[in-house]
């Protein structure tokens, strides 16, 4: 379905039972909102409902052409209108990758809208700040934003001959294709760009921005995740006062909705609890 807010049109995939307690499903780079395809089926089963976000740039009804239109609150804000347009109080929020880091901002900002809170891959902010700052390991992981953050040069490197290097940063989702699932919309005039900008509006104020988490959280974390490494995934506790529990997924990528859908599913029936099951109101 097509959702109108804050003068955008972004695209919201809706499943599960209509009765359902509801969950807001945030997906990562550079993929979309169909990286939770396999995710679904155990949730709706589990009785909830989702509802999976293309988000701003993503969407092509949704894709401004500044940098700074891909701030984090600006982000944030995307969540709240599409919530409040979709006429839902409170969610159980999940998010993967950069949807993780929008999901941490909601949480922390909007506690009011997320009944529970599921973090994949990428950590609260501060615990990420912790490691880059004390873990030379963590520093070379993430030296990949650097080029990420420079215009039209990451363009053309992931681009290149058929996007060569997109589809390789995409290895671990699968087979060729759900490679070109992800990477052939990035190859549409633009969408790669609107990705891209997420990094390059990205600053430190606005990361320091996120506070503690105060609502039930469980972040999941992959063992063999080459971008976040165990000191990032160990600090996230010390960033959440509510109830926390931490999930180590042995021997799967990054790519945690594409490479071990069952487990993800697990965990986050695991923590939207009794709710699930018994019905409930948005």
């Amino acid at each position: 379905m097509r959702v109108d807010a804050r003068g955008f049109t972004f695209e919201v995939t809706v499943g599960g039972p209509t009765d359902g307690v509801p969950v807001l499903l945030l997906h990562g780079f550079p993929q979309h909102s169909g990286e939770w395809d396999d995710v679904v089926p155990a949730l709706h089963a589990g009785g909830l409902r989702t509802y999976a976000l293309d988000q701003r740039g993503y969407s092509p009804g949704a894709r401004p052409t500044g940098v700074a239109d891909y701030r984090i609150p600006e982000l944030v804000a995307d969540v709240v209108a599409v919530l409040d347009a979709l006429g839902l109080t409170a969610v159980h929020l999940v998010g993967h990758d950069w949807g993780a880091i929008v999901a941490w901002a909601v949480a922390a900002r909007h506690p009011e809208r997320v009944h529970t809170l599921t973090a994949v891959s990428v950590p609260h902010p501060a615990a990420m700040a912790h490691a880059l700052a004390t873990d030379g390991q963590q520093k070379a992981r993430s030296s990949y934003i650097a080029l990420f953050r420079k215009p039209d040069k990451a363009e053309k490197v992931l681009l290149a001959w058929h996007a060569t290097a997109l589809r390789k940063l995409l290895g671990g989702v699968g087979d060729t294709s759900r490679v070109d699932r992800y990477a052939d919309p990035m190859r549409e005039p633009g969408a790669l760009t609107a990705a891209l900008n997420w990094y390059r509006a990205m600053s430190r104020a606005d990361l320091a921005g996120v506070g503690p988490i105060a609502v039930p959280t469980t972040y999941v974390w992959s063992d063999k995740d080459v971008a976040i490494g165990r000191t990032a995934a160990e600090a996230c506790a010390q960033h959440v006062t509510g109830d926390y529990r931490f999930v180590q997924l042995s021997g799967v990528s990054h790519w945690i909705p594409d490479a071990a859908p069952a487990l993800l599913a697990e965990a986050i029936l695991a923590r939207a609890g009794g709710t699930a099951r018994t019905g409930g109101t948005a």
